[in-house]
């Protein structure tokens, strides 16, 4: 299982945690180190190949290039593509990068969104394609089955668009559809590839609207939920739960962060959870039925800036300079139960520079399916044996039995 960091000066780095213990010391591990033209590293993704072992890596930096890197079994990093997002101004960043087997999608703040596809060689011309989408996004996911998206932002409702349709249509298209919609005073249509956008929370007490600022978002991926749900953190501390297909506005909205807004927001591997940070130097554990805090981590000094949940653990950077290996633990049966087992901090790893986004390789899903398959040959060998050995009638058993009790 390995982890991927990018940090404020550009620099890659590898965690490989150990198993808990005094003799144990995870390292962080540098495999590939910034430059100052590039800028740091602000989004990252990452892809094991299901045909080799080694793992595809999309990282966005701050002057705006993109790198596809192949990080290999020994831990080398090779560059193999790289371009340049030349939209990208000063006061802008990405706001989400998903790299597949296939392409690799980028998003700004600005609304640039661009599906470049990956070279099987080096020579080969980069062919990418944009879509303009609305500006001053602050997150940008990718659908589990990649056949829609997400983003959210500053005045920027939660929006769903089909990602086929999203690179079809034209710019003019855009521009007219925003233009017709702002002429009639009224934000309900939708833009050309968009299939859904939330509607705003009711105004306050004193009847004033609330204001839409979308910091964080992910999807809930499940074989029943398929696309349909999503969560958003906002910069007032709330998270909000979202179905598309019974309405626009949230089905839940709690009040989550203790200080500041929502910082990152991850879905984890165990049922109805998912974690959340925020301004402060708070992580929680969230049960996603009933919008309560199952437990927090302690000692944390500085904000939770990126999680990466793994079906055994998690790996967090923060602000302070430190990265940190956490352990997790389900929910409670029943909503609303004592939780008994509480997630707790493992190890934490100085990182000299502030890390700015960690990813999990997703390597050890693969080792779980062959383990499965393994296991399962192994039942088979059981039968197999139980299968051989041969069978007793009755009638059998019963004159052995007649002849014991006559030799007696």
């Amino acid at each position: 299982m390995r982890f991927f960091t990018g940090d404020e000066l550009g620099n890659l780095k590898i965690l490989r945690p150990k198993t808990p213990g005094p003799a144990n010391k995870s390292e962080l591990l540098s495999a590939r180190a910034g430059n100052a033209e590039k800028g740091g590293v602000q989004v990252l993704s990452a892809c094991t190949k299901s045909d080799s072992s080694s793992t595809l890596l999309a990282a966005g930096y701050s002057n705006g290039t993109v790198e596809l890197l192949t990080a290999a079994e020994d831990d080398t990093i090779a560059c193999s593509q790289k371009w340049t997002e030349n939209r990208l101004k000063a006061g802008q960043r990405y706001v989400g990068i998903h790299c597949t087997e296939k392409n690799i999608f980028s998003c700004t703040s600005n609304g640039v969104l661009r599906s470049t596809a990956i070279e099987q060689n080096p020579s080969d011309i980069t062919t990418s394609f944009t879509a303009s989408l609305p500006t001053r996004l602050c997150d940008w996911r990718l659908s589990e089955n990649q056949d829609a998206f997400a983003y959210g932002g500053d005045e920027v409702e939660l929006s769903v668009w089909d990602i086929g349709r999203a690179f079809h249509n034209r710019v003019e298209d855009l521009q007219s559809s925003a233009a017709a919609a702002k002429k009639r005073k009224r934000n309900d249509t939708l833009f050309p590839g968009e299939i859904w956008r939330a509607k705003n929370i009711p105004n306050d007490n004193l009847g004033l609207r609330q204001p839409v600022r979308i910091t964080a978002l992910c999807y809930l991926s499940s074989s029943s939920l398929s696309n349909h749900h999503l969560i958003a953190g906002t910069q007032l501390g709330f998270v909000r739960q979202y179905d598309t297909r019974a309405a626009r506005k949230p089905v839940s909205d709690w009040k989550i962060a203790s200080t500041g807004g929502v910082e990152a927001l991850e879905q984890g591997f165990n049922h109805h959870e998912a974690f959340v940070s925020d301004s402060g130097s708070n992580l929680f554990a969230l049960d996603l039925r009933i919008g309560r805090v199952s437990y927090s981590y302690k000692g944390l000094a500085g904000a939770v800036t990126s999680i990466a949940p793994s079906p055994t653990l998690m790996v967090s950077v923060a602000k302070d300079r430190y990265c940190r290996v956490h352990s997790t633990f389900p929910a409670p049966d029943q909503p609303g139960q004592q939780q008994e087992h509480k997630g707790e901090v493992l190890e934490k790893i100085f990182t000299k520079s502030t890390s700015t986004v960690v990813v999990w390789d997703r390597s050890s899903t693969k080792q779980a399916t062959s383990h499965q398959k393994s296991g399962e040959d192994g039942d088979d060998t059981d039968d197999d044996v139980w299968d051989d050995m041969e069978n007793v009638d009755d009638e059998e058993e019963v004159q052995n039995s007649k002849k014991r009790r006559h030799d007696q």
